[in-house]
C-alpha cells in the first residue's frame, strides 16, 4: 500500500487498480470545482442592494441665463448626496417623458427661464407630478413657462419685476421656532416681486422685511413657500440669483428643508432646521 497526496487530501491506495484511481480522480475534481464555485459566488445582500432614489436637476434656459447656475447645481448635488439621493443634472428636455421621469423622486428647476418643454413633455411632467412626484423651484423657476397654466399653479406665482442690482433685506421665517433659531437672517440677492401674492394657495415659509429698496409687494412679501394641492409636493423660493448666497449656511438649511419636504414623509415644509436631515427610507 502506498499514499498519494492531492490538494491537501491523503489517500491510501492498494495495488494498481485503474478503476479505483479513476473514481478517486473524478471525486477530487468534483470537490475542487465545488470549492471554486463557492469562493466566486457574490454575497446575496450585495447583489440585492436597492438603488438610491434619484433627483434630477434641470437648468435649461430660454431667456436670461444666471451665472450662479453652476453654484446651484453644486449645492444641490451636495445636499442631495447628504440625503442619500443619486443626483443627476441635465439641460436636455428629452428627459421629460414618462419612462425617464419614473426614475426620479424629485425634479428641480434651478434658475430655469423660457418655455423649456414642448406639449408632450409638459403632459409627461404633469402626470408625474400628479402621481406623487416632488418639485423644487429656485429663483427664476418663476420666470418660466408663462403659457403653461399647470406650471403657474405648481410654482405658485410668476415673476413680475425686480429692482436693479442686488438688494439687502431681512428674511423672516413664518414658523416661530425657525425664526428664533436661524434669525435674524439678512441676505443680499436679487429680490423678486411676483404677479400675485400666493399666500391664499400655499403655506408660506418665509417673507421679506426691512428691504433697502422699499419693496414692491407691500407689507406681505412671501419669498419661499410650499403646497401639495396638485397631487405631489411642491416647494419654491425666489432666492438664489447671487452665487454668494449658495455659500450661506442658512440658505443651505432652507434648501435642505425643501428637499426633505418634497421627498415625502411627515416633514413640515414651514419648519427649517439648521441641523442636517436624514431622509426617511
Amino acid at each position: 500500500m502506498r499514499k498519494r497526496v492531492q490538494e491537501g487530501v491523503t489517500v491510501c491506495i492498494r495495488g494498481r487498480s485503474s478503476k479505483g484511481a479513476g473514481l478517486l480522480a473524478s471525486l477530487l475534481a468534483l470537490l475542487t470545482a465545488f470549492a471554486a464555485g463557492c469562493a466566486s459566488a457574490p454575497p446575496v445582500a450585495q447583489a440585492n442592494a436597492p438603488e438610491p432614489p434619484r433627483m434630477l436637476v434641470f437648468t435649461r434656459t430660454g431667456g436670461y441665463r444666471h451665472e450662479s447656475i453652476a453654484d446651484a447645481v453644486r449645492t444641490l448635488r451636495a445636499l442631495g448626496a447628504a440625503e442619500g439621493l443619486a443626483v443627476e443634472h441635465t439641460e436636455d428636455p428629452r428627459f421629460f417623458n414618462a419612462d425617464t421621469l419614473a426614475r426620479y423622486r424629485v425634479v428641480v428647476f434651478a434658475n430655469t427661464t423660457g418655455p423649456l418643454l414642448d406639449s408632450s413633455q409638459r403632459v409627461a411632467f404633469e402626470h408625474w407630478l400628479r402621481e406623487g412626484g416632488g418639485f423644487l423651484g429656485l429663483h427664476s423657476a418663476a420666470d418660466t413657462a408663462y403659457d403653461w397654466p399647470f406650471y403657474g399653479q405648481l410654482v405658485g406665482a410668476w415673476f413680475a419685476s425686480h429692482p436693479p442690482g442686488l438688494q439687502r433685506a431681512r428674511v423672516r421665517f413664518e414658523h416661530a421656532g425657525t425664526d428664533a433659531t436661524l434669525g435674524p437672517w439678512w441676505i443680499t440677492d436679487e429680490l423678486y416681486n411676483f404677479r400675485r401674492n400666493p399666500r391664499r394657495d400655499v403655506t408660506v415659509i418665509a417673507t421679506l422685511t426691512a428691504r433697502t429698496d422699499g419693496g414692491g409687494m407691500g407689507d406681505d412679501h412671501p419669498i419661499a413657500w410650499c403646497h401639495d394641492r396638485l397631487g405631489g409636493r411642491a416647494w419654491y423660493t425666489g432666492l438664489g440669483h447671487d452665487a454668494a448666497l449658495y455659500r450661506d449656511p442658512v440658505f443651505h438649511a432652507l434648501l435642505r428643508s425643501g428637499l426633505r419636504y418634497v421627498l415625502g414623509g411627515d416633514a413640515r415644509c414651514d419648519e427649517v432646521s439648521s441641523a442636517p436631515a436624514t431622509m426617511a427610507r
